[in-house]
């Protein structure tokens, strides 16, 4: 048996500002020292996105071109994650002329400055990608990378031993045993934060009754559901963040299973006799959900046994079901889950929970009013009260049911060096050495776009990645490193942030990054009223809820 482990290491404020003047590790990174050195052009006009004051609600005043090589953040308060979420590949970096050019809507032809350019998307079939040969960073092995997918793990996994793969993402429980056991391949550990629930919208009944919501949550015996689907390293959500993530169990834990109690709660509802709903999923396997129509079943099975619930089962489409439920639009319980973007608890509370999240229907003041004050304290101690307090208002208000956090791994063949399975951000394939000309990866599903600025779906974000970067990035151990910045350095309270870019790259169409391209991708993302704010859906979810709300939002 052979077993290649990656070290979580989690980064929090003090490593973040660290890591601002440069100072994080770039050991096995694509981060190198800056290409040249050169005075900014004196004819050079930088541009501005400018949110004309913080009353609008949001994180960002404004973000300026200071010259074309400097990038001022200024913030509407101090903003102690702001590397770990600028190194967020949705907040990656287009050419301004191409986002132009294609009316803020490069769905299916990003241009970044990665280590792969696009060379084709085989809808169906496969994303087929070219090196890029003038990469400042570690230059690809192979000049072929291809980005497949498969539904099922079993699938994935005869990709791998038949050859056709390299790597695969997530395999289901029953895989561990044969790929520990095949001398051909590897497993990747990979410690990776994450959450499995199921959800419900307020706006729809009887879900606006949180005595019905809570007996759903008291009658799923969710040790069952872990024990019989989940892999080694698995465990029960005891809140809805890992306690790995720093604050992220702070509070009461969730409740037990109690049947009786459930019970209860529906006859005091009026529903004693249960009622009829739906449980909505997607059909994509995830580390937070490996067997997601077995999973389904199985609540199915326990909502009807333990409440009298009958649940039809009904399976959508990825990017159907995406849409639909953090839009708040599905009338019954969903499924869904969470994998940590970032490394730091706003991302798992903050997008969830914020004001202007649809997902749960109506916000919750007692979730959001305190989740809003904690993001902005520099101090993750002092900040520890104020998310007792939200993990309290969650566990009382039951928007969702956390049922577990799941033990996750990639699948590689032996003879693939520098195979790896990261704790936050995506796996990139320029990494990866098959010793061919052609590296072939297989995840669960199709991406939805190619311009993940509007998407939130880990199959699409798997594949922008290898051809759009960020300011920052994280490193294989999940260290937050600069990026297309050299470094991002605060002001004392942290609510400055004035980043030097690093010169001398080059676009994969040719054309010179500078401040404007910043400006112009950070403006497509987050000014509702910028032409450049088309996307696919057009909801920009994450530049949403990561930055408190759009600038020029209606309503």
């Amino acid at each position: 048996m052979r077993r290649k482990t990656t070290l979580l290491i989690l980064v929090f404020v003090f490593a973040l500002v660290a890591a601002a003047c440069g100072g994080g590790t770039t050991e096995g990174t694509d981060a190198t020292e800056p290409l040249t050195t050169a005075a900014p052009s004196p004819v050079f006009e930088g541009d501005i996105l400018d949110a004309g004051g913080c009353d609008y609600g949001g994180r960002i005043d404004t973000i300026k071109a200071l010259d074309e090589f400097t990038i001022e953040f200024t913030l509407c308060g101090p903003h102690p994650a702001f590397l770990a979420q600028i190194a967020f590949g949705v907040f990656g970096i287009q050419p301004k002329e191409h986002l132009e050019a294609t009316s803020g809507a490069p769905l299916d032809n990003p241009v970044g400055t990665g280590p792969y350019s696009l060379k084709e998307w085989v809808r169906g079939d496969s994303v087929v990608y070219t090196r890029n040969d003038d990469y400042y960073g570690k230059i690809a092995p192979h000049t072929t990378a291809v980005l497949k997918w498969s539904t099922e793990s079993a699938g994935r996994l005869l990709e791998l031993q038949s050859g056709n793969a390299d790597g695969m993402t997530f395999p289901g429980p029953e895989d561990y045993s044969t790929i520990e056991n095949d001398a051909t391949l590897v497993l990747l550990d990979k410690p990776e934060p994450n959450v499995f629930y199921l959800a419900f919208t307020n706006t729809f009944s009887p879900w606006d009754n949180v005595d019905v919501r809570k007996a759903v949550a008291l009658a799923i015996d969710r040790q069952r559901i872990v024990d019989t689907f989940y892999p080694p390293g698995s465990e029960i959500a005891s809140h809805f963040t890992p306690c790995s993530v720093e604050n992220g169990c702070e509070g009461e834990s969730w409740y037990d299973f109690d049947i009786p109690a459930a019970k209860a709660l529906l006859a005091g509802a009026g529903l004693a006799d249960g009622f009829e709903t739906t449980i909505y999923y997607r059909d994509v396997t995830r580390g937070y959900l490996p067997t997601p129509g077995n999973v389904a079943a199985d609540i199915q099975a326990q909502l009807k046994a333990n409440l009298n619930i009958d649940a039809e089962v009904v399976v959508m489409e990825s990017g159907e079901f995406i849409q639909a439920s953090t839009g708040g639009d599905l009338d019954g319980i969903y499924l869904l889950g969470w994998t940590g973007d970032y490394p730091h608890i706003t991302n798992f509370l903050d997008f969830h929970f914020a004001v202007t999240n649809p997902q749960y229907g109506d916000p919750y003041p007692a979730i959001y009013e305190p989740l809003k004050t904690a993001s902005e304290m520099i101090s993750a101690a002092e900040a520890a009260p104020l998310y007792e307090q939200a993990n309290n208002a969650i566990k009382d208000l039951i928007p969702m049911v956390p049922i577990a956090h799941a033990g996750s791994a990639f699948g590689a063949t032996t003879h693939t060096e520098g195979a790896y399975a990261p704790p936050w951000g995506q796996v990139m394939f320029n990494f990866w050495d098959n010793g061919t000309d052609t590296m072939v990866f297989v995840q669960g599903n199709e991406p939805i776009s190619l311009y993940c600025a509007d998407e939130s779906d880990g199959e699409s974000l798997r594949a922008c990645a290898q051809v759009v970067e960020a300011l920052y990035s994280y490193n294989q151990i999940g260290d937050v490193q600069p990026q297309l910045a050299t470094s991002c350095v605060p002001n004392d309270n942290l609510s400055v942030w004035t980043c030097s870019l690093r010169q001398g790259v080059l676009f994969h169409d040719g054309s010179k990054f500078d401040a404007n391209d910043v400006i112009a991708s950070y403006s497509a993302g987050l000014d509702a009223s910028s032409p450049l704010h088309t996307g696919n859906s057009g909801v920009f979810s994450y530049y949403d809820y990561l930055w408190n709300g759009l600038i020029n939002a209606e309503g």
